[in-house]
């Protein structure tokens, strides 16, 4: 499967609660931090869910 590079880029402060808990599941929290995931139905459906929040680049 295909890789991807999230980068969180936006602040969680004043975000729902639901998407501070995507971003800390998907291993982010501080703006500038990135993570290296392999793409599959959930991941993609969490980068949809706080794709306001983060830049993502295929690897």
């Amino acid at each position: 499967m295909a890789k991807i590079k999230i980068t969180q880029v936006r602040s969680l402060i004043d975000r729902p609660n639901n998407q501070k808990l995507t971003i800390k599941a998907l291993g982010l929290g501080k703006i500038g931090k990135s993570v290296e995931k392999e793409t599959n139905p959930a991941i993609d459906g969490m980068v949809r869910k706080i794709q306001h929040l983060v830049t993502v680049e295929n690897l």
